[in-house]
């Protein structure tokens, strides 16, 4: 290829507003490719460690164990082993309290778990809308430095005398070398996008059906077990059953 016509030649012979908008557009693809490498390895990392806990949970673990386990990991847990300890520390604080009452302590410890839950979700989406952005706005960005880099072209075409494709091209090709990066820069911000919403759902899916489930522990060990009056009650109710109506035969006419 000629020398003239490769992209650092092209980049250089543009206006100053051609290169504005390439200066610009780099800095942005540069910056959507860091958040999509720094935000692939975090839901991994997510993904991975809500896996192990869970294995953990359902292995018969004592919750007070697991308890402990999620406060010695602190942040460094997984973003389910937080859910879980932020629903177990409000039960115990509730129990602490002698609230005896079953659906008081199951719904404080729901409560204290949705805003776990939420503050785990807003870890997942930060920088997903700056993504989406970039998709959406960059190749806008690109249209405008081609645009502008057309006109400029033409301005400069003005002045000669006799107008080729020679003299045409090289304004042309300098313009669509922002269009190019512009294209560059928005198409793996949208698939990078849409890739981690579809896996950021998934882990939503999967924290909420867990809330759900622990809930329904706390529910069964909440319930207060029945009195000794209560059991001689339903003893004798059983037995009552058991034995039948008694049905009497004979009479006189």
């Amino acid at each position: 290829m000629d020398q003239n016509f490769s992209i650092v030649s092209m980049v250089l012979g543009a206006s100053i507003v051609v290169q504005l908008v390439l200066a610009l557009l780099l800095s942005v693809s540069l910056a959507s490719w860091t958040v999509i490498f720094r935000k692939y390895f975090a839901i991994k990392s997510a993904r991975i460690k809500s896996e192990d806990f869970e294995q953990e949970f359902w292995s018969g673990t004592g919750l007070n164990d697991l308890y402990q386990s999620a406060l010695s990991n602190g942040r460094h847990g997984s973003p389910l082993q937080r859910i879980f300890a932020s629903g177990m520390r409000e039960y115990l604080k509730l129990r602490e309290r002698h609230v005896l009452d079953g659906s008081t302590l199951v719904d404080g410890a729901r409560r204290a778990m949705r805003a776990a839950f939420q503050r785990e979700m807003d870890a997942l989406e930060a920088n997903l809308s700056f993504l989406a952005s970039v998709g959406s706005v960059s190749p806008y960005v690109g249209l405008f430095g081609t645009v502008w880099g057309i006109m400029h072209a033409f301005v400069g075409l003005s002045n000669l005398q006799q107008v080729t494709l020679a003299t045409v091209a090289p304004g042309i090709a300098e313009a669509l070398v922002a269009t190019a990066i512009g294209l560059f820069a928005a198409i793996p911000a949208v698939i990078a996008y849409n890739f981690f919403a579809r896996d950021i759902d998934r882990l939503a899916n999967r924290y909420e059906s867990f809330t759900e489930e622990f809930s329904n522990i706390l529910q069964r060990q909440s319930a207060p077990a029945p009195s000794a009056a209560q059991m001689a009650s339903a003893a004798a109710a059983a037995a009552a059953r058991a034995q039948g109506p008694v049905t009497g035969f004979g009479g006189g006419r």
